[in-house]
């Protein structure tokens, strides 16, 4: 048993390893409590990270209200789990293949993901899952952990072509309890494939609270099965994020397989914008609680104290985002509208006889 007081990167990396304590480098009062940890950034990277957590929980609420005015479709929010997001994310390269979830529109964004991408792919549009041939992503899978099995099958043809990248995935607390991934870290691991398996653990899956779900105490545990190093590490503190994903993401591509990493995060509000309301089913003062842990909150006041951050340069990330998001959703408003055929002609790459005789009795209504 490793003692917490020990913890290192090369003990969290190591298999044999069953110290699941929570990994963290910043207290929620913005202090550095784990200087061994501590990544190197330079002032520009870390006011850099700032700008992007801010950027994302502004765009957020843009997605809230343009939803509520029927102008997207699905929306899963994100706020509060920004440093989980993009503290993984971060430490990738453009090189790395991702295989996001429904959540995850973030980390497509800052993997190269135009943002109207974004938009459209929750409006259901074709396009938003239509990517470039050279942009390493996947659209968001909303089946529940199925992208666990895509990550560990890009993994191994990832090692077999010799390329120095990994295949990154994520899943929620309620993805860790699905068969796909269990199935996607046992092969992985078995083929010491490069892959970096993020289970963003915010406590919920939907109204399913995690200790319903598992007997396990830590969701990284999970990993002692596949034979993999596990690690949990507050969701809430982007630097503890980022270092720890690095590690992993080095550790993978020098041929050691697949590390498996639980943040402990919190989404604020709903599952999605599609129904369900979580005062029915979390505990009061739950939001309140969290609220206190807030990744922004302690993030900026880390920065401050460094003079790195100030108020009127937040202002002006929010007032970026706005901008952005109003003309993203004007660039996504402005795409061809779908027509019934064209959802049939999207089902295969050549049309069975039946679907050919549909996409013409459509089009002939269409044309009329």
């Amino acid at each position: 048993m490793v003692k917490k007081e020990t913890q290192t990167i090369e003990a969290l990396l190591d298999a044999n390893n069953f110290d699941f304590s929570t990994v963290k480098v910043l207290d929620e009062s913005g202090k550095i409590v784990n200087e061994a940890l501590m990544p190197e950034l330079s002032d520009e990277e870390l006011v850099d990270f700032m700008e992007k957590m801010v950027f994302y929980r502004e765009w957020n609420e843009r997605m809230f209200a343009l939803s509520r005015q029927g102008r997207l479709g699905f929306v899963a929010p994100t706020a509060g789990q920004e440093a989980s997001q993009l503290g993984t994310v971060l430490a990738t390269t453009s090189d790395d293949v991702l295989f996001p979830g429904y959540r995850d529109l973030p980390q497509l964004m800052e993997h190269g993901l135009p943002r109207h991408k974004a938009f459209l792919w929750s409006k259901g549009h074709v396009d938003g899952s239509t990517y470039p041939e050279d942009f390493r992503a996947y659209p968001p899978q909303i089946i529940i952990g199925a992208q666990y099995v895509q990550a560990a099958g890009a993994a191994l043809g990832i090692k077999k072509n010799g390329r120095k990248a990994i295949a990154m995935t994520w899943t929620g607390d309620g993805g860790s309890s699905q068969g796909d991934f269990y199935e996607g870290i046992n092969y992985a691991g078995a083929y010491k494939a490069p892959a970096v398996f993020v289970i963003q653990n915010n406590g919920w899956a939907i109204s399913t609270p995690r200790e319903s779900q598992t007997a396990a105490p830590t969701l990284a545990q999970k990993a002692v099965a596949a034979g993999i190093p596990g690690i949990q590490v507050d969701g809430m503190d982007i630097l503890a994020v980022y270092a720890v994903t690095k590690a992993a993401r080095e550790f993978a591509i020098e041929g050691n397989g697949p590390v498996l990493i639980e943040t402990l995060c919190y989404r604020y509000g709903a599952h999605s914008l599609s129904g369900d309301d979580p005062k029915r089913y979390q505990p009061e003062g739950a939001q309140e609680h969290w609220r206190g842990l807030d990744p922004l909150n302690r993030f900026r006041i880390f920065l401050t104290e460094k003079g790195l951050w100030t108020e009127e340069r937040e202002e002006e990330v929010v007032a970026q985002a706005k901008e952005e998001a109003k003309q993203a959703i004007q660039d996504a408003e402005a795409a061809p509208k779908q027509k019934v055929s064209d959802f049939l002609k999207n089902m295969f790459e050549e049309a069975d006889q039946i679907t050919q005789e549909q996409i013409e009795q459509y089009e002939a209504k269409e044309n009329k």
